[in-house]
This record gives structure tokens, sequence and C-alpha cells, in this order.
């Protein structure tokens, strides 16, 4: 099981008993992602004076966190975990591939002629989610395409800016490798 422990002096709130789902659910992906963290009715914001503890350790009864001796009887016979989840799950939300380098290997493989989006997500490397990978790849794109670098298109032909948002977002266009939709670099400009 594991215990939590939020602090911002004067204030403390704790958790205890929670399964490893809900601790990461509700308290370790959220601090990595620097969210605000609901317990005891307050809201925790992730600053440089608020901490986050959390320890492994057997159930604590509710008639053991009496006047305070459910978090000492946690630290006594529990492990502090706290720098171990954080490691592990910030190596989990971390894309693989940083979003310049993305952009850049997007671009090259644009410039060698028209990539698909299924494609393109194979660029954001392994290993990660495959949700974490697509969302990294579309922001890439997104980018790429508001700063001039591809272009968008499809069966028709190139897509304007207003169909960009639709298209970006659109399941079937990173799924299905028959969509039709490609990406191509954008014609280099002339330089003055």
């Amino acid at each position: 099981m594991f215990h939590v422990e939020m602090r911002r002096f004067p204030h403390v709130g704790r958790a205890f008993n929670l399964d490893r789902d809900e601790l990461l659910a509700r308290f370790v992906m959220p601090w990595i992602r620097g969210a605000e963290i609901s317990l005891d009715e307050r809201h925790w914001a992730h600053d440089v004076k608020t901490r986050l503890t959390v320890y492994d350790g057997p159930p604590i009864a509710p008639e053991e966190r009496g006047l305070g001796r459910g978090w000492s009887a946690v630290t006594r016979e529990g492990r502090n975990v706290t720098e171990e989840l954080l490691d592990e799950a910030s190596n989990v939300i971390t894309p693989a591939v940083p979003l310049p380098e993305l952009k850049a290997a997007l671009l090259a493989a644009a410039q060698a002629g028209p990539l698909r989006p299924s494609e393109a997500v194979i660029l954001a490397g392994r290993p990660g989610r495959a949700s974490e990978r697509l969302a990294l790849t579309e922001q890439a794109v997104w980018e790429l395409l508001h700063e001039g670098q591809l272009l968008l298109a499809d069966a028709d032909g190139r897509v304007g800016s207003e169909r960009w948002e639709s298209l970006v977002l659109a399941w079937d266009t990173w799924a299905d490798r028959d969509s039709g939709v490609v990406l191509r670099a954008a014609p280099r400009r002339a330089q003055d």
C-alpha cells in the first residue's frame, strides 16, 4: 500500500492505503505535469514550497491514524519511495525524442518525399506510449505547418490552413495508411 503526504507550511494533507493506480492518477502524474492536486479540501500546487512524500508500507487501519499516529507508523514501518516513483513516472511521460529533434526528423523525411502521417508517428521513437508519441507528432506537425516548413496534402492537392485542424486531429489521418493525407516539405524560399 502507498501513503502520501502533501506539505506546505503550515498545512499538511495525508492520504493512506492507496493502490498504485490511484497513487499515480491522483498524485504522481499530476505532480510531474505541474497540475494542482486536491487533498483534504485543499489544492496543492507543485512549487518550491510544496513537498510531496510517498511511502510504500503496510496498510494503516483507521484507528491507527488518530492524533497523528498514522503518519509516524508509515514512516517507521514503510519505505520512502518518492524519488523512485517520480523518476519512473517522469520516464513514462518524457518523450523518447525531444520536440526539436522530431521536427528536424520530420522535415528531413518530408524533403526526401511525401510522408504519410502514420510513418511520421514512427519517427517519434520508442519506448513510450502510443498516445504520447501521437501527441508529440501532432504537435511537431502543427508547429511545422504554422512555421511554413511543412505542407499538408490530400487526394485533392494542397490543404489550406482552414482544414489543418480537422485533419491533424482526426484519428484516421494517423491510423489509416490509405487516408490519402501526406506531409510534404514546403518549397524553400530564395535567399534575399
